[in-house]
């Protein structure tokens, strides 16, 4: 039996996270959880799993969920409050499923507790990458990817040595507008931006896609799971959504990870690793069906956000901090209907440009720098 603390639970990634969970009862039980403002579905989730800590973003929401969950049940509140679900002393595992960086200090304080990390939050690993894998490093802590690309390169490494790698070769359906060019993007709505083609996410990582941002937040990721240069780092882009990454090693194989388009998988994977577990409803891949599988190149200029995450990660330092902090801003602003599509690569650029990278950042440095450009970009676009 594993015992799951569970960031962001009313999320994509949490709600199926418990979706395992509630699958394999006998494999896996919920200790704690942190859900956010959706105090509706938190009061729900919270009376079937039972968690002993729940944390809720604000003291209002924790007084409120107090009188609708069972007696006994702590509920805490704000940055502390995700801390103590993430070190909850019975807890085995930490499923990092928040969004942003908020994401980031209860990660280092569970890598400290000793907690396996399941890492869904791509924020954590693009700001302090370098100060989360020496922590795992030096408690001897596994971090386990939960996006699918990431997911598909771990279980292509399976049983070789990093140093035996040509290439990581993460894949990338397109977005929303892959089949519009950069002069019909003007005038797009959100409501275009949300339908995506392949996969069911949350607004902020479906705009994501749409930019090819989230692409390039997993290419710096990749960057620091496995340890791989920027130059050994490639995107194709895969309309399918079926071949969810790939590995070239030097003699010239290249391996790939293939199934339907379905986030349980590598949820799932994460959570009962090194062992597999039966997905019964999920759709079984037959190649047959599937037919042709389209590959093709990605063009730097239509999809200026991959470029800015490659600069990003080569500058290094704070500068992904700042990459991570425009575009959470910017992508607000845009499902808020204040910027149009297009203006997210401006504020991205701008922000980037006024910005010299401080080198090798301590998690104070991290943190000061990603509320100073938050706070740049909103008053940029007020």
């Amino acid at each position: 039996m594993k015992h799951i603390a569970l960031l962001g639970s009313t999320g994509s990634i949490g709600t199926q996270t418990l979706d395992i969970i509630r699958t394999h009862p006998d494999k896996f039980s919920l200790i704690s959880m942190s859900a956010g403002r959706n105090t509706k579905l938190a009061i729900t989730q919270i009376n079937e799993f039972k968690p002993e800590t729940v944390s809720v973003a604000e003291e209002k929401d924790a007084e409120k969920i107090r009188a609708e969950v069972p007696a006994g049940t702590n509920v805490v509140y704000g940055g502390e409050g995700l801390k103590e679900v993430a070190v909850h002393p019975k807890a085995d595992f930490l499923m990092n499923a928040v969004l942003g960086s908020v994401g980031l200090e209860p990660t280092l304080a569970a890598i400290e507790a000793g907690k396996v990390i399941g890492i869904a939050n791509k924020e954590t690993l693009v700001t302090a990458g370098h100060i989360v894998m020496e922590k795992a490093k030096e408690n001897n802590v596994q971090v386990l990817p939960v996006d699918s690309e990431h997911s598909a390169i771990f279980q292509c490494l399976e049983g070789s040595h990093t140093d035996e790698v040509s290439r990581l070769i993460l894949t990338a359906s397109g977005g929303s507008f892959r089949d519009l060019s950069r002069k019909e993007l003007n005038g797009v709505t959100v409501e275009d931006a949300l339908n995506h083609p392949n996969w069911s996410m949350g607004a902020k990582i479906t705009i994501d896609s749409a930019t090819m941002m989230n692409k390039g937040l997993e290419v710096i990721e990749a960057h620091w799971l496995f340890g791989i240069p920027y130059e050994q780092i490639e995107v194709l882009l895969h309309r399918e959504s079926i071949i969810h990454s790939l590995v070239e090693y030097q003699d010239g194989s290249v391996l790939a990870q293939l199934g339907t388009p379905d986030m349980r998988v590598p949820i799932q994977y994460a959570l009962s690793y090194p062992k597999r577990l039966e997905l019964k409803d999920t759709k079984r891949l037959n190649l047959w069906e599937a037919g042709t599988l389209d590959f093709k190149q990605p063009d730097f200029k239509r999809y200026k956000c991959l470029q800015y995450a490659f600069d990003a990660g080569k500058e290094g330092g704070t500068m992904p901090v700042v990459l991570n902090a425009a575009n959470e801003v910017a992508v607000e602003a845009f499902l808020q209907k204040s910027i149009s599509f297009l203006g997210i690569e401006d504020v991205i650029e701008e922000a980037m440009n006024r910005h010299s990278a401080l080198k090798n950042p301590s998690l104070d440095t991290i943190l000061q720098v990603d509320q100073e450009t938050r706070e740049y970009v909103r008053t940029r676009l007020n």
